[in-house]
């Protein structure tokens, strides 16, 4: 399975045993949507809620930090889903949440994984049938064991400030321009010295789906990356970060890894430089 699918393809596999649909969306508090009630009004049928706001691990070093394998294998073996599952993951998020979800099922080496392209908006527009309620499952026997090897690289804010010397990787932030240059207003003291700004609403069409990779590799050269170079990508939580990430491997990016603490993290510790204005 590829990991971009249309709504089509998911609605032509829904009736496949192995395919496990799960509803990753996640709503900034500001926005007062309640992610598990809209699940329960109206989703894909035989979705789960993944409930992603609480899928991180609250004893990390950096806010909303990915969960452990443990409380990840945990999380999967509570939904029902097994080790040789194929995954769909859909939400309905102006975040498009679920590339953070699949950037945490790739970190714990799930091969079978992919992205609803359009979220849940691609799923109405196509006039596709809707359940509600919460559908029950039995609990699965996946274990931490199961989950074995890493898909994609996760980095801390030690070796984003050591890489402020060595230059190794490209630290390109998701965030919206106002935020990156620190502008009045905008809630933010500016970026990490040397990122470059790539807004995550870049790699999106007007409906939500994802740009072709060569959209997506001209936006990339436009703001200065080179998409041949290993990149790192930032944003505010570690949210839309993972849009990002998954859009320039879409375009063929392969040197690819999240700074899951963002600016929440480096932001707010008085030590790490900041620096403002354009890239």
């Amino acid at each position: 399975m590829r990991e971009l699918i249309s709504a089509q393809e998911l609605s032509d596999r829904l009736d496949d045993d192995r395919l496990i649909v799960l509803d990753s969306s996640l709503h900034l508090p500001a926005t007062g949507r309640d992610a598990r009630a809209e699940y329960a009004a109206a989703h894909i049928r035989g979705a789960r809620f993944l409930d992603l706001p609480t899928l991180n691990d609250p004893n990390g070093s950096a806010p909303n930090a990915v969960p452990t394998r443990a409380q990840f294998a945990e999380r999967l073996a509570l939904l029902g889903v097994s080790a040789a599952d194929r995954v769909v993951l859909y939400d309905d998020s102006a975040l498009r949440s679920s590339a953070r979800a699949w950037f945490i099922f790739k970190l714990y080496g799930w091969q079978d994984v992919a992205i609803l392209d359009g979220g849940l908006r691609a799923w109405r527009s196509s006039d596709l049938p809707l359940d509600s309620g919460t559908p029950q499952w039995e609990r699965s026997s996946l274990s931490e064991g199961d989950l074995s090897g890493t898909g994609v690289n996760l980095r801390d804010k030690d070796q984003v400030r050591a890489n402020l010397h060595s230059g190794a990787e490209q630290v390109v932030d998701a965030r919206d321009e106002a935020r990156f240059r620190g502008e009045e207003g905008s809630g933010s003291a500016g970026h990490i010295p040397g990122a470059f700004n790539v807004p995550f609403t870049r790699m999106l069409d007007d409906d939500g789906r994802f740009r072709s990779p060569d959209a997506v590799r001209a936006e990339l050269q436009a703001a200065g990356v080179d998409a041949d170079r290993p990149i790192t990508t930032s944003c505010n939580s570690g949210v839309t970060a993972c849009v990002l990430l998954f859009a320039a491997r879409m375009a063929g990016a392969r040197q690819l890894a999240l700074y899951d603490g963002s600016w929440l993290e480096w932001g707010n510790d008085p030590s790490t430089p900041k620096a403002s204005g354009a890239a």
